[in-house]
């Protein structure tokens, strides 16, 4: 059940087709940051940056890079035309008040009633918990991109989290190499199944109960 280069790209471009023209989107880092790869170059897509930077590009080319311009992670990154610089309280002022059309992060955990665990697992060093809990708070949709399965084979979406919560009951959308599954007040829903994966596959790697929609669909995402 590894996850190869090319599943975090199917992963990536799935969740790339909830994006719409003229959205101001956060991407978190990992997986999340490949999602910008796949939006077609005509769509004005605005990406917001904790660290103070609405309208953020791709990687700048070697030798090209601005020391003072840099994503949330510290990696140097480009602006496109009408972009703009804040100080972070603005950046994250824009989060509070609910300005994010959308957020893409990834997750450790995440449970029936879309409760979030992203931040730490414990015993293990990490720089904190970031602008997680405002995004996944806030935002006016919450995606989550992770595997289906950690690396034991345990399924990450669970009945309750047994990890410290980032956010409760705030995910929208779970995009996994498996699956596209909805949450909302009435539980998990599969919407679409991964190749080469079967509905029963998906259902025997999810803890969580899960409802299965009667359009669910098969999905050959190519990364």
């Amino acid at each position: 059940m590894g996850m190869g280069v090319n599943v975090r790209h199917q992963i990536a471009a799935r969740a790339a087709k909830e994006i719409k023209d003229g959205m101001i989107v956060n991407l978190g880092i990992g997986m999340p940051t490949l999602v910008s790869n796949y939006l077609p170059d005509t769509m004005g897509v605005m990406f917001h940056a904790e660290n103070g930077v609405l309208g953020s590009g791709p990687a700048p080319k070697k030798g090209e890079e601005d020391a003072n311009l840099c994503n949330a992670g510290g990696l140097p990154v480009t602006v496109v035309p009408g972009a703009s610089y804040f100080d972070s309280t603005m950046a994250f002022g824009i989060i509070r008040r609910g300005l994010l059309d959308v957020t893409i992060l990834g997750a450790f955990e995440v449970n029936e009633y879309g409760d979030l665990a992203n931040w730490i697992v414990p015993g293990k060093i990490v720089s904190g918990m970031g602008g997680a809990i405002e995004l996944a708070q806030k935002a006016k949709k919450v995606i989550v991109l992770m595997r289906h399965v950690d690396k034991k084979g345990n399924s990450k979406i669970v009945e309750r989290c047994s990890l410290p919560l980032t956010a409760k009951r705030s995910v929208d959308l779970i995009i996994t190499d498996m699956a596209v599954i909805q949450v909302d007040a009435k539980g998990l829903t599969l919407l679409e199944v991964m190749e080469p994966y079967s509905v029963d596959e998906v259902i025997a790697n999810t803890v969580a109960p899960l409802t299965i929609s009667e359009e669910v669909t098969s999905v050959s995402v190519k990364g």
